[in-house]
């Protein structure tokens, strides 16, 4: 019982705070803007869910890990140094890290860049900015109660999502079972 109100007390949270996040926002035509961008760049790259169902379905041969965060999600911002581990490691082979971003919209010019500039972050960086959540929560997968962070990878017909933080073991030890 505990676990079903802590569950439904999560989804409530995340779903209050990005409503009052869109609703601070002044022109709908600037929240939903695809901005061409590069983490390295420290330029951003905004989209709404559909702009970003393209990396959720790549069909190649890379490993694609998908993880959703928040700079003001103390367990995304702790797990975040195991992803660019990651991106790191395996820079220019199959496998590749994306960071989409669920911070406020308001904030992606005052705390989102500076941040992603002050962590040197090289896994490419998207800030999605869709507030319609109940609709593209279960899309990326229907256990997911909202709650970050958050992690899809997959590779062809392979697909897990967590709903978790991870320990740098943990998430080489998954990963290692999508490229072998």
């Amino acid at each position: 019982m505990f676990d079903l109100v802590e569950d439904l007390f999560k989804r409530t949270l995340f779903i209050g705070i990005l409503l009052l996040a869109g609703f601070s926002c002044n022109d709908k035509k600037e929240n939903m803007a695809q901005v061409a961008v590069n983490a390295q760049t420290e330029e951003l790259k905004i989209v709404d869910f559909e702009g970003l169902k393209p990396y959720l379905n790549k069909t190649d041969d890379k490993t694609y890990i998908i993880n959703f965060w928040a700079t003001w999600c103390a367990p995304c911002v702790k797990e975040l140094p195991y992803f660019e581990e990651i991106t790191k490691q395996y820079q220019g082979k199959e496998v590749e890290v994306i960071l989409v971003s669920l911070d406020f919209p308001r904030q992606f010019e005052s705390k989102l860049k500076p941040f992603i500039a002050d962590k040197n972050l090289q896994s490419e960086v998207i800030a999605l900015n869709d507030m319609d959540m109940n609709s593209w929560i279960p899309q990326v997968d229907e256990s997911w109660s909202g709650a970050i962070p958050a992690t899809l990878i997959y590779r062809q017909g392979k697909r897990q999502f967590f709903e978790k933080s991870f320990s740098k073991q943990e998430l080489q030890t998954l990963l290692k079972q999508f490229i072998n």
